[in-house]
């Protein structure tokens, strides 16, 4: 198959199958940012997948089990972020309880934390972030050349230094 066969069925398949891809995306995320972000998992996972189609089943339902696959996946992933994020959070709400007029609100925080993320060397920041995107050790190992114990130690001191900066008593 060549690039522009998979180009014309890729077009032919959006223009006589959107709607099942939006009801899977929309079933799968509420807010329209994520929706856009599955959206386009789906889309890039739907054009992979041509080659692969060898027409045993209808087009429809091809679409719609790619981008069931696509959508269990993309939750998944959500929820590990969500997990790990929420820790974070509940981190934050503890400083917000320590701070001196207790009266900081939870999006203040958050853009503190931010703040204060960007102010870490380069490689903490990227880990700091990838943890909270719910990344695991070994992959965030794996993408920066450093041991998994190493990502360990890492976010311990990355933690101490945030909650140091953010006002926290916590260790």
């Amino acid at each position: 198959m060549t690039v522009d066969d998979q180009e014309a069925m890729f077009q032919q398949w959006i223009r006589n199958h959107l709607g099942i891809i939006v009801k899977v995306v929309r079933s799968f995320a509420e807010v329209s940012a994520d929706q856009e972000d599955l959206l386009q998992n789906v889309f890039i996972n739907l054009w992979s997948s041509i080659p692969s189609f060898r027409g045993d089943s209808k087009e429809s339902t091809w679409i719609y089990r790619v981008s069931l696959q696509t959508a269990m996946v993309w939750r998944r992933g959500e929820r590990i972020r969500t997990k790990h994020q929420s820790k974070y959070l509940n981190e934050i709400a503890v400083v917000a309880q320590n701070s001196v007029d207790g009266s900081c609100r939870a999006n203040e925080l958050i853009e503190q934390l931010y703040s204060e993320i960007r102010r870490l060397p380069k490689i903490d920041a990227s880990i700091a972030l990838m943890h909270l995107e719910g990344i695991a050790y070994r992959d965030i190992a794996e993408v920066l050349g450093i041991s998994e114990n190493y990502v360990g130690v890492k976010l311990c001191r990355i933690r101490k230094e945030l909650n140091e900066r953010l006002g926290g008593t916590r260790g």
